[in-house]
């Protein structure tokens, strides 16, 4: 089984984003298929091990992946393709949150985990335990690992206090996210290397403090009582 990204993978995706039109993918269709079985190959490796530490209910590598096809109906850029191969892993059961991600492009490779689009449940909920438990957030935030892996939570905040919770809360800057992204990047040359899925496994083992926080907070009640 594969584990590592050849160098051929970059040199296809820095061709397409300079040519990065349907003549010239329909010329180059086999370099895209090569590629996308290396990265079939490595995205199975990545699944294996991350069966070791977790639980996943993505069935293959193949159905980690995303389509390298942009959907273009509503964007305003027009290109046809992706300049990236990205896919996901989704955690088994209700009761396991947080989702994996891993994005492979050249000059901007990461991988990230989280919540992306909590439902208004949700992130109603994760408000009340922020509001309510915010110091077990930043200890959470200011561990050490936690710093050197991800540095801080990232994604999309509201501008001011979200409705039902004061602007002068002491958690007022945790309270105003909306996603809850955990994300660590990677150079070229870290990609390449022998060692890059066992980085990425590792990376993604590193938020399983935050996912077994977050699984608690989304199957409880504000009494810790279990729900659904």
């Amino acid at each position: 089984m594969q584990t590592t990204i050849p160098a051929s993978v970059f040199y296809f995706l820095k061709e397409l984003s300079k040519n990065n039109n349907r003549d010239w993918f329909a010329k180059h269709k086999d370099r895209y298929i090569s590629e996308h079985e290396c990265m079939i190959a490595f995205a199975d490796a990545l699944l294996a091990e991350m069966n070791r530490h977790d639980h996943i209910e993505t069935p293959s590598g193949k159905r980690s992946l995303y389509r390298i096809y942009k959907d273009t109906r509503f964007s305003k850029d027009k290109t046809p393709y992706k300049n990236n191969f990205s896919g996901g892993f989704r955690r088994a059961t209700k009761k396991l949150r947080g989702g994996y991600y891993f994005h492979i492009q050249p000059g901007n490779t990461y991988v990230a985990g989280g919540f992306f689009g909590p439902n208004p449940e949700d992130l109603k909920r994760i408000r009340e335990d922020i509001a309510r438990n915010y110091e077990d957030w930043r200890k959470l935030f200011a561990d050490k690992s936690f710093k050197q892996t991800f540095n801080k939570l990232q994604g999309e905040q509201v501008q001011t206090s979200p409705k039902g919770f004061s602007k002068d809360h002491p958690a007022i800057d945790l309270l105003r996210y909306k996603q809850f992204i955990l994300k660590h990047s990677f150079t070229d040359k870290e990609v390449l290397a022998p060692g890059f899925l066992e980085q990425v496994n590792k990376t993604f083992k590193s938020m399983r403090p935050f996912f077994n926080y977050m699984s608690e907070v989304l199957t409880t009640d504000l009494n810790g009582v279990e729900v659904g």
